[in-house]
């Protein structure tokens, strides 16, 4: 098991504050990845209303927002489970299937290393390269899928690298597992800020492949992190039933269930996140490339990874740099098979976003 390092989360402005002396209301998270238009204006207009939900028990089956999800991502309710955050639906499928060896293509987010020696499996990595731009090859890397092998793990986009596997190679992927009895757990967390998303969102796959499940969130594309709304897609009937059976009943709060319902239907507010998305990418991903000091690798999410050229540069010493600017950034020293001159940054409005670069590059 790879030894991960510690390091400042997204969330943790408490200890930032605690440390440099900085109100964690005037820091501006580059590290959390969580959309910075904030939340839905409708949610923000209309949950109130609902306030009284909380004095009964919701559906079981959570019917309408699932009917909801299903119209969000093009599929069936019937092939959707919700959960309290999409973490709790990794751990809990993990529990269910109980990998012995399980593949990781990295460098990835380490809870999924964690939930499964947790349930006393192993995980080995494949590792993705700067010299190609992260990107996966796809020949030699399913060469290295085989009959030892329970389950795939796939970020897509990955996280840190901001790299995606398009649904082409998806589909060949999961022909080769399915040939390995190899199931595949594909964490699409980000897809919605892809600027391709219709080439390389798998939901269409589950409709021909029992093989494949995928996980998404509201956190980051929705910016509730403190909702923990999370939800599953599968075309596999006899999984979904076992998940069902395990579960908690009631997974979600009558809050969550309804918020959910309001958010997948803001049409508007998921139109101008993609907008602000595709322009603020361009723009820092141009930026940095102009620079002598930075190799930006592109981004398919709303996050970007950044190589440090500067011989004299580490990411801990940008990382203190952009917190004394009251703005945090990831040191990505702490990810499997990065080092000291690697750093991640989300991308925010437009003004934080040119305040970020001047720091950088200054």
């Amino acid at each position: 098991m790879i030894k991960h390092k510690d390091h400042f989360h997204g969330s943790d402005l408490e200890k930032i504050e605690k440390i440099y002396g900085i109100k964690k209301e005037e820091i501006i998270s580059f590290s959390a990845n969580v959309n910075p238009l904030g939340i839905s204006p409708k949610l923000r207009e209309t949950l109130s209303d609902h306030i009284d939900a909380i004095t009964s028990y919701p559906d079981r089956e959570y019917s309408a927002l699932r009917e909801c999800i299903a119209t969000y991502c093009g599929t069936q309710k019937e092939n959707i489970i919700v959960g309290n955050g999409s973490t709790e639906l990794i751990a809990l499928f993990i529990q269910i299937t109980k990998p012995k060896k399980a593949l990781i293509l990295g460098p990835t987010y380490s809870e999924y290393e964690r939930e499964i020696s947790l349930e006393g499996g192993r995980s080995s990595y494949y590792p993705l390269h700067s010299h190609n731009g992260f990107g996966l090859d796809l020949d030699d890397f399913t060469s290295h899928l085989n009959d030892d092998i329970d389950l795939l793990i796939l970020c897509n986009p990955n996280n840190p690298t901001s790299t995606c596997i398009n649904r082409k190679d998806m589909r060949v992927i999961l022909d080769v597992c399915k040939q390995h009895d190899i199931y595949v757990m594909v964490d699409e967390t980000y897809i919605e800020f892809a600027p391709n998303y219709e080439e390389v969102n798998s939901v269409p796959l589950t409709a021909y492949y029992n093989n494949i499940i995928i996980l998404r969130g509201t956190s980051k594309f929705f910016a509730a992190p403190g909702l923990r709304l999370g939800y599953a897609i599968t075309g596999n009937a006899d999984l979904l039933a076992h998940i069902t059976q395990y579960k908690n009943p009631w997974m979600i709060n009558s809050l969550a269930e309804i918020a959910g319902r309001i958010m997948f239907s803001d049409t508007d507010y998921i139109e101008k996140t993609k907008s602000l998305i595709s322009k603020e990418r361009d723009y820092c991903f141009q930026k940095l490339s102009d620079s002598k000091r930075y190799e930006p690798f592109y981004p398919n999410g709303n996050f970007m990874l950044v190589k440090i050229l500067d011989e004299n540069l580490t990411s801990s010493e940008l990382f203190d740099r952009c917190i004394r600017e009251k703005m945090m950034i990831r040191d990505c020293s702490t990810f499997p098979f990065l080092d000291d001159k690697f750093i991640r940054i989300c991308f925010m409005n437009h003004e934080d976003n040119k305040h970020l670069i001047d720091v950088l590059t200054r």
